[in-house]
Formats: C-alpha cells, sequence, structure tokens
C-alpha cells in the first residue's frame, strides 16, 4: 500500500506540475499572438504550434537534461534567488502528492481514485482515436478509389468521383486530391487559385504538423486549451496559405470566388490533417482576401520578442536543473571521504549509563548543560525525542517492549563538546543534541531506521476563543521539562516544544499554529484517557488545554515522513 500511494503521489503531482506549465505557455502564446496579430498568419501558426507541443515536452525532461549537462558546463554558482524562483515555476504544486493517498484510508479509497481515473482517461483518448481512424478510413477509401488526373502540380494528382473538397492526403508521400468534374464549376483561373493554395500546404508540412497536434488532443482530451489551439492553428494556416496565394500574383477577387465554389458544391475535409480550402471562419477569410491588407514581415524587435520567449521555455528548466544539480553533484562525489569525516566529527556523549527502572513513578527528562539525564523513559520515547517526532504513530516497526519496558538513562560529554555547544544558537545546539541522542541509540540499541512520506490525521494547536493565558517565561538557558501521569511541567519552553510534547499523550502528531513566539512557564493537568482512577476530577487534555493554557486543538490532515524501524536491540545494562 506504501508503494502504491507513493507511485500515485508521484504521478499526481508530475501531471499537475505539466498541466499547470503547458497552461503557462499557452497564455504566453496568447499574449505574443495579440502582440504580433498585424504579423503575418505564418508566425501565429507556429507560436500556436510550439504551445501545443510544450504538451508533448515536460519541463522535468528539460530539467533532467540541465543535469545530465552540468558535468560538462561546470555551471558557476547562481543567486539563490534565482534558483528558488525557477524551483517554485518548476514545481507549483509539490505538495499535491499528499492528497493523493491516505495512509488512514482504506485500500479501496486509497487505490480506486487513481484507477478510475486513468480507466476514464484511456476511454477518453480511445474515443478520440478511434474518431481519427474513423475519419482516416474515410478519406483513405476515396483514394483508393481515385484515378491519376493530369494537372499541374508539384505532387501526385488524383480524380476522386466522391464529392470532397480539393484537399492534400498524406504526410511522407501526399497526393492533391481533385473531385470529377471540378472544373465543370471553377473557371480555369478559379482552379489554380485553388491547387496553388494546396501546393502551400504541402510546402508547409501542414499536414505532418497538424498530425502532431493530433496527438496531443487524443493525450490531452480533457484539456479544453487543447482543442482551443486546434482551432487556432486551422485559422493561422488557411490565413497563411491565403497570404501566400495572393502574394504569389493571384487575384483576389478569383481567389474568393475559387473558394466560395468550393463551399458551394462540395463537402469539407473531415480530417484536419488532410488539409483542405474550407477550413476556418469563411466569412472572416473572404473578408481579409478582398481587403488584402498587407501584413508586415518581423522585424528585428519582433524576431527578438519569439527568439527571447522560444529560448526562455527551453534554458529557465535546463538552467535549473544545472544549478540544482549542483549540491547532489558536490555530494555524490565526496560521498566516500567526506560522509566519513562527518560522522566522525558528529558529537556524542562520552560515557553513558543505561539501566532498567525499578523504582517506578512518572518519566522525567532533562537537558543538562553537560549531558542528558533521564528516569522511567521508555524507548519509544526516547527515540522520538531523538528523531523530532511528535507522535507515536510517525514510528511504524516498534518492538512492544520498546513502549512498556522504562530505563533510567544518565549522558555526559566531554568538555570540548560542551563547549563547542555552547557557542552555537539555541535552535543549532538543540539539533546537535538530537544528533547526540541518535548517536546514543545506533550504539547501545543498535538502532537502522529509514523514512517513508504519507500523509496522516493531525491537531493543530490554536488559541481558544477564551484567549492565551501564560505569560513569557523569565528565566534564562535550555528548556526544563517534566512528564508525569497526566502532568506536564516545563520552564522556559516555546509553544512548538509544548505540541511536540504532547503529540504522544493526544496520539497524533500536534503543529504548532498559534502564531505565538517566546517562550513559557507550563504548568498542565489533565485525566488521561488510560488507566484513569474512579476518583479523578481532573478534565480531559483537550478541555484542560483551553482552561488552564486558552489553547484548543482542532483536527486537520497532513504530509508527514514516518520513521520506519528495521532494528533495534534491548540496550545492554552498564
Amino acid at each position: 500500500m506504501t508503494i502504491s500511494a507513493s507511485w500515485n503521489d508521484l504521478w499526481t503531482a508530475a501531471l499537475v506540475n505539466h498541466l499547470w506549465q503547458s497552461t503557462g505557455v499557452v497564455l504566453v502564446a496568447w499574449l505574443l499572438a495579440l502582440t504580433m496579430r498585424s504579423n503575418r498568419a505564418q508566425t501565429h501558426y507556429w507560436i500556436w504550434m510550439v504551445a501545443s507541443a510544450k504538451f508533448l515536452i515536460p519541463f522535468s525532461l528539460l530539467i533532467d537534461l540541465g543535469e545530465w549537462l552540468r558535468p560538462a558546463l561546470a555551471a558557476p554558482t547562481q543567486s539563490q534567488t534565482f534558483v528558488t524562483v525557477v524551483e517554485q515555476i518548476g514545481q507549483p504544486y509539490r505538495q499535491a502528492q499528499s492528497w493523493a493517498a491516505s495512509p488512514t484510508a482504506t485500500s479501496h479509497g486509497a487505490g480506486l481514485l487513481p484507477i478510475v481515473l486513468m480507466v476514464l482517461w484511456a476511454c477518453g483518448s480511445m474515443v478520440v482515436a478511434f474518431r481519427w481512424w474513423r475519419k482516416w478510413r474515410q478519406i483513405r477509401a476515396v483514394v483508393r478509389e481515385a484515378t491519376s488526373q493530369e494537372v499541374a502540380a508539384d505532387v501526385h494528382v488524383l480524380s476522386s468521383p466522391s464529392l470532397l473538397e480539393p484537399g492534400i492526403f498524406g504526410v511522407v508521400r501526399p497526393v492533391l486530391l481533385l473531385p470529377e468534374g471540378i472544373l465543370d464549376r471553377l473557371t480555369s483561373a478559379q482552379l489554380d487559385a485553388i491547387i496553388a493554395h494546396e501546393m502551400c500546404h504541402v510546402r508547409r508540412r501542414d499536414n505532418l504538423t497538424f498530425a502532431l497536434h493530433m496527438v496531443v488532443e487524443t493525450i490531452f482530451w480533457f484539456h479544453p486549451l487543447v482543442w482551443w489551439i486546434g482551432a487556432r492553428l486551422v485559422e493561422a494556416r488557411e490565413h497563411a496559405c491565403d497570404e501566400a496565394v495572393l502574394e504569389s500574383g493571384c487575384e483576389a477577387e478569383v481567389y474568393a470566388e475559387g473558394i466560395l465554389n468550393v463551399c458551394k458544391f462540395y463537402v469539407e475535409s473531415p480530417l484536419a490533417c488532410a488539409s483542405g480550402v474550407s477550413g476556418s471562419d469563411l466569412k472572416e477569410r473572404i473578408t481579409r482576401i478582398m481587403a488584402h491588407r498587407a501584413t508586415r514581415n518581423l522585424n528585428f524587435y519582433g524576431r527578438l520578442m519569439l527568439s527571447t520567449a522560444g529560448l526562455a521555455i527551453v534554458a529557465v528548466p535546463v538552467t535549473f536543473g544545472v544549478v540544482h544539480a549542483s549540491p547532489i553533484g558536490a555530494l555524490s562525489a565526496t560521498t566516500s571521504s567526506a560522509a566519513q569525516d562527518t560522522e566522525a566529527k558528529k558529537p556524542v556523549f562520552e560515557v553513558a549509563s543505561i539501566r532498567p527502572n525499578k523504582a517506578g513513578g512518572g518519566a522525567s527528562v532533562r537537558f543538562l548543560p553537560s549531558g542528558f539525564s533521564a528516569s522511567n523513559l521508555n524507548t519509544r520515547n526516547l527515540l522520538m525525542m531523538a528523531y523530532g517526532i511528535r507522535s507515536p504513530d510517525l514510528v511504524e516497526g516498534m518492538p512492544g517492549w520498546a513502549s512498556t519496558d522504562p530505563f533510567d538513562i544518565e549522558a555526559k560529554m566531554d568538555a570540548e563538546t560542551f563547549e563547542a555547544l555552547q557557542k552555537l544558537p539555541p535552535k543549532e545546539r538543540s539539533a546537535q543534541r538530537r544528533a547526540m541522542l541518535q548517536s546514543l541509540l545506533v550504539d547501545r540499541y543498535k538502532l537502522k531506521v529509514h523514512y517513508e512520506t504519507k500523509e496522516i490525521p493531525i491537531y493543530e494547536l490554536v488559541v481558544a476563543k477564551s484567549g492565551f493565558k501564560l505569560k513569557p517565561s523569565t528565566l534564562a538557558g535550555d528548556t526544563d521539562s517534566s512528564m508525569g501521569d497526566g502532568e506536564f511541567i516545563a520552564k522556559s519552553m516555546p509553544l512548538a516544544g509544548l505540541a511536540m510534547t504532547l503529540s504522544a499523550e493526544a496520539g497524533r502528531i500536534i503543529e504548532d499554529k498559534t502564531g505565538i513566539q517566546g517562550s513559557y512557564d507550563i504548568t498542565l493537568q489533565w485525566a488521561p484517557d488510560q488507566n484513569r482512577a474512579p476518583d479523578d476530577t481532573r478534565p480531559p487534555l483537550f478541555t484542560a488545554l483551553q482552561e488552564e493554557l486558552g489553547l484548543k486543538l482542532e483536527s486537520a490532515k497532513a504530509p508527514a515522513q514516518i520513521l520506519i524501524i528495521d532494528r533495534i536491540e534491548k540496550p545492554s545494562e552498564n
């Protein structure tokens, strides 16, 4: 189930990112086409073709290309601002994968939705592909029944008894298909203009480029902008051929009458990749042809704008791949030596005594300036403390004795380590202390772990309507806390520390969402859910938080890393 959820997460995030990025490119294409509306239609056609092709090229491939090129480029370090901006563009929905699966859901809930969506997509793609195939067969049958005709053209000309309009069929070896008796309905000059229009389609490879867009429509049939791009491509290609025919010296009136006669007597090509004559808005086309407005070629600034946009689409993700790969490359190049050096320099306790607790009582934990002291502390809580884990449900593979067998622990650091820690800021000092506890677990408990990411239910710690009731602590120094049976006392503790400590009691991870900074002296008493005495008049934890501290817990969901225990042993007594 975990592996399935992981794959679902990856595919969901990748698809959302790709669709978001492709939609952004379509928006850029629309702005470019709007800016260059007075330029030639051929320019518009290639703008829309690039927007279509983007759906087939995920930015992730270009990022991978940048990572592959990095060793050869040896790129200098880029500014962190640039890296951050590009990373946000490349991964706008990074957290989307956490919505794809929930470990608390049933196997049907976790796996059914992706399967249903995949089936719907496959059915839609097959329907679209079948429509294209059926229309292609219709034209193919017409071509097979056609006979050769002697007409001056750049490709082989066939005459068909059907009423299909003149058009180009085929990609590799295109042929011009003319209906029988067309000379009885068009004048010689009109037919020459129509043939010139079709030869323009051949030179521009319009059948090939639109066939590529049909692939995009088949794969991304559910995206409305894909079909909108298709309409823009048909419109731009017909206008481009109209411009080419008129620029070749054909009279506008003769050409317009030829198109109208074709539309009057013949039916439009059913397949967009079999270029005909009557595509696009006929009334608007005839108006443009008769007006025959002069269109501008791309000037220097237009070419610069298009070049810059095209270069940015490719260069930004490739550059991100080069820059983002640098720390990974640097790490992999020095793994054998630097990693060993890091392990050697990690601070550890000089001496540590671990003995089974026989006195009983409540659990007590103290981070002393020179070490660590704990009594009646089970291994589960020690591990959670060492790895900054706020709830037991974030740990899997824990043996039963780790939650039931308490130990007394006394650990001290040497003078050099003590002096080094005192020079660190509080957050870094706390991180180093946790690292020392991790080393203790590895050394004495033979601990081996790895992480997996899942979405889990959590609680959010927020201020209650009654108002926040704690006052800032006047004590300086590290946090001092103790946890008993339904009692928690702490000195100089931030609310994030309170959230972490109460996670074990609440049975869920608690996230501090109060936004309140600073440290506080905290005393909290509640009736524990388990082993509650009949005469215990203390309120439940949720009620105690509101009445005593002015805080409350609200249910939510969030992705979290689950610590998987691969190996752990009882420590030997010393």
